[in-house]
């Protein structure tokens, strides 16, 4: 495999959960999941955390990652992952083939999914790997409503009267892993190449975003179920 460069972008600021990435989920910071996970993978050459946050930085530090300080200009609201991932490849002192976006907020994504899509990404010969999971609700059966309300064609004639399991499949991003090839990602301006792209599916047990003190507790009932 080529080299293979991870990238974890993790901010101070968080709005809806306050510093989410190093809150304690089952006995160590959010991020340090990801951290764990990368160094723990068969192909990454390299883990850097790119961050704004002393606090973060420190951390990836004592999880034995590299570091990038985030400019300011990179950490505000406005500012883009593409920016802060941009930023991260110019300052790495080494070049890379393909880079990994790892998302601190998917902490049950671990090293055996990071593997499977890269190895997913060697056999398609892709310049692209993004990870999805299949959806909870079918989005045949939504639709937007009106000010008042009424339902009157809510649902499509061809869906009506069918069960759940009888409607096609339709999955969404779970946010946990993309991967691209760097030319093409910096040439692109996303992950999302206009072909050469492929999906690997993860279950949705492993597919927790966390975004709430919600889904913050959701993850660590089900890290205390699988560790014990």
């Amino acid at each position: 495999m080529n080299k293979i460069l991870a990238i974890i972008p993790a901010r101070g600021g968080s709005k809806r959960l306050p510093r989410k990435n190093v809150l304690d989920l089952h006995g160590k910071p959010l991020i340090a999941w990801s951290i764990e996970a990368a160094l723990r993978s068969r192909y990454i050459s390299k883990t850097v955390v790119t961050s704004d946050d002393e606090e973060i930085l420190d951390i990836a530090k004592r999880y034995k990652a590299d570091t990038i300080e985030r400019p300011d200009e990179l950490a505000s609201d406005s500012a883009t992952t593409f920016e802060a991932i941009k930023h991260a490849i110019e300052t790495s002192d080494e070049s890379y083939k393909y880079i990994i976006l790892l998302q601190a907020t998917s902490p049950l994504r671990d090293e055996k999914h990071i593997d499977e899509a890269i190895e997913l990404l060697n056999v398609k010969n892709a310049d692209a790997i993004v990870s999805v999971c299949e959806m909870e609700h079918s989005p045949l059966w939504s639709n937007t409503l009106d000010d008042d309300l009424s339902m009157k064609g809510f649902l499509k004639e061809e869906v009506l009267n069918k069960r759940s399991q009888d409607l096609e499949k339709y999955y969404r991003l779970n946010g946990a892993i993309y991967i691209a090839n760097v030319k093409k990602f910096l040439e692109n301006g996303s992950f999302f190449l206009k072909e050469n792209i492929y999906a690997y599916v993860m279950e949705k047990s492993d597919s927790i975003d966390i975004d709430t003190q919600a889904d913050f507790d959701f993850a660590n009932y089900l890290l205390s179920v699988r560790k014990g």
